[in-house]
């Protein structure tokens, strides 16, 4: 079986990422040449500095209320670096003093001292961490919860854009990488330098020229560590974005699980995950290269160092210008130095993840929401008078409509049905009414009102949506038929459920009502489905009413007990039922015949068989396909 294009030029890219040698830039090509892919990636926004400063400005508002818990954190982290520089110098004077001298009272007070400052400084450490750590998970839920409330909020467009992937990698890794930027881009390097100006003090204090011979090659090797890390930062933010593309294949794959057994595509899909990872590996061991010669380089200063200040705190020892304790000060004080340099530069590394992270938080926190509401937004009726389309259009792109010039009234309270071929523009016509579109062109008007004159969360408490696909959630029949209205008690749900003929086979259920259906509710049939669906619908109570094939699931006598209860619910609201079954339509009080975006035929049924225009052939079609009884009764229109 052929694979399909889409399928074939993303396995295509995946063999190429996966294809580049681990030495190779993050966003290298094969064959070096400069690709399209490589030169939107050098121009994207969030790498432009301005772009980023934006982003670090948005992150300080969002720690400005965390402003003295940061506080409290940071005097923590001083208190403990100050209590090391004490200790070694009482090490330095049991050495020079107390022993020489034979002093066991001396001996045992510092030897007393030196306990109680390491455990003060290991307690303050401690309650340092856990304060730390504490911050971070506010952080954390604030952020998170702010993210996902934005997700929430999003268009459909954007959100399809973003693919679910995008969605769960940046709620999970990304915002727990960005609370990282409190500890290293602010805590750490702050703390660190105060460590470093205190430890250089006491060094200059003791002796000049060991403290020269053990700064000696700190700064130049500290520079050449932060450019060299500059290089890191661009490989972590392309590592993120193919983490977002292997997340959005595992989610397609297992949801179009039954499409890929059908197909035989187990061993496809495998290597094109396997593919994917492999290409983030060999950027994280590119990346882990680059930061290993820095720990290596690091690693020989430390034993150099100790190294140096032996052999010229010998030499002064002899000469007499140092005492032996100045050698052990020196050696533990190196150490100390050598520390917080060290923490600086993997700090630096830890932010260049952590900043990667940010960008893609702070640019979805920048996106604007889904049709904000206008200024002076008026409240929705309470009922519907009347819904009037006029010259609307629509365009998923520029220059393509799916609606074309649609001009209809509908009384309040008219069942409105759609028909017409596949791709008419019907699904895209109840979108505009629903609002997860507004039109391109053209108004859509309630009781005269413009729909985007209203407050759409006011607006969409008018509405209950039945789709073709229907949507369950992991939770027990009650709750999902509750999801619409969360204060309805077991009486009007079990009263929704009988309306919608779904009473009889949930009481089969192994716990009845408090039955768990499962992730999209997998556990019960598709007509199961659909009628739990229905009766979700019925408890909402909706003024407006929009049924999408809601009964193409259900078998023919299920769907001949329904029509009843969707007749009594129909009754008082304004509806729009889309229906390929024509027979379900027939009592509609207005019937939209479209095709190619445009309406072709509209009127009641009899109405429309007596003109034996676009309606009738789609009548006529379905009879025989169908067969008299599964289509339009054959007698009506026909004597027209």
């Amino acid at each position: 079986m052929k694979q399909p294009a889409s399928s074939r030029r993303r396995e295509l890219d995946y063999r190429k990422r996966g294809a580049q040698g681990a030495d190779a830039p993050a966003d290298a090509k094969p064959g070096g040449g400069d690709t399209r892919e490589s030169r939107e990636s050098r121009d994207k926004p969030k790498a432009d500095k301005a772009e980023r400063r934006r982003y670090l400005r948005q992150y300080r508002e969002w720690l400005w209320p965390y402003r003295w818990r940061l506080a409290g954190v940071f005097v923590l982290a001083v208190i403990t670096a100050a209590l090391d520089m004490a200790w070694p110098l009482a090490i330095k004077q049991v050495i020079d003093v107390a022993l020489p001298a034979g002093d066991r009272r001396q001996l045992g007070m510092l030897g007393l001292g030196i306990a109680a400052v390491l455990v003060v400084r290991q307690a303050l450490d401690s309650w340092y961490g856990y304060r730390l750590a504490v911050l971070n998970s506010k952080i954390v839920f604030r952020l998170r919860r702010a993210l996902f409330d934005r997700f929430l909020h999003l268009s459909l467009t954007d959100l399809a854009e973003m693919k679910s992937g995008g969605i769960t990698s940046r709620l999970a890794s990304d915002v727990e990488n960005v609370s990282g930027l409190v500890k290293s881009a602010m805590i750490v390097p702050g703390v660190a330098l105060i460590r470093v100006a205190l430890t250089i003090g006491v060094l200059l204090f003791l002796s000049w020229q060991l403290a020269v011979a053990a700064l000696v090659a700190m700064p130049p090797l500290a520079l050449a560590s932060f450019l060299w890390l500059r290089r890191v930062r661009p490989i972590y933010r392309s590592m993120q974005q193919d983490r977002t593309e292997v997340d959005a294949r595992v989610n397609e794959t297992f949801g179009g699980i039954r499409v890929v057994r059908t197909f035989r595509r187990e061993p496809r899909e495998e290597l094109g995950y396997a593919l994917g990872h492999h290409t983030i590996i060999r950027k994280n061991l590119y990346a882990q290269r680059l930061e290993m010669v820095l720990e290596g380089a690091w690693g020989l200063l430390v034993p150099g160092t100790s190294l140096l200040i032996v052999w010229l705190g010998g030499w002064l020892v002899l000469k007499g210008s140092a005492k032996v304790g100045d050698i052990f000060a020196f050696q533990i004080y190196a150490v100390l130095l050598l520390q917080p340099l060290w923490q600086i530069v993997a700090s630096v590394s830890q932010t260049q993840r952590a900043l990667a992270a940010m960008e893609r938080v702070f640019q979805v926190m920048g996106m604007t929401p889904d049709k904000p509401d206008a200024p002076g937004a008026a409240d929705a009726p309470a009922r519907v008078a009347e819904m009037r389309f006029e010259g609307v259009g629509f365009a998923y792109r520029p220059g393509t409509e799916v609606v074309r010039d649609f001009d209809l009234v509908v009384p309040g309270g008219a069942t409105v049905a759609l028909v017409g071929p596949s791709g008419a523009g019907k699904t895209t016509l109840t979108d505009l009414v629903a609002r997860f579109h507004d039109p391109t062109r053209g108004v859509i008007r309630l009781n005269g009102v413009d729909l985007r004159d209203l407050r759409l969360a006011g607006y969409r408490r008018l509405l209950a949506v039945v789709q073709q696909d229907v949507f369950l959630f992991d939770g027990t029949v009650r709750e999902n038929i509750a999801y619409g209205r969360r204060d309805a008690g077991a009486a009007a749900v079990e009263d929704a459920a009988r309306r919608a003929n779904a009473h009889g086979f949930i009481g089969q259920l192994p716990e009845g009502y408090d039955t768990l259906i499962g992730e999209r509710g997998f556990k019960l049939s598709g007509g199961q489905r659909q009628r739990l669906s229905i009766a979700r619908a019925i408890l909402a109570d909706p003024q407006i009413l929009i049924l999408d094939e809601a009964t193409s699931n259900l078998d023919t006598e299920s769907e001949q007990l329904i029509q009843a209860s969707l007749a009594d619910l129909f009754r008082g609201r304004t509806t729009f039922v889309i229906a390929h079954r024509l027979s379900t339509v027939t009592h509609a009080d207005v019937i939209v015949a479209m095709d190619e975006g445009r309406v072709v035929e509209v009127g009641r049924h009899e109405e429309l068989m007596g003109r034996r225009g676009f309606y009738f052939e789609m009548v006529e079609r379905q009879r025989d396909a169908f067969g008299v009884g599964e289509g339009v009764p054959a007698g009506d229109g026909s004597g027209s």
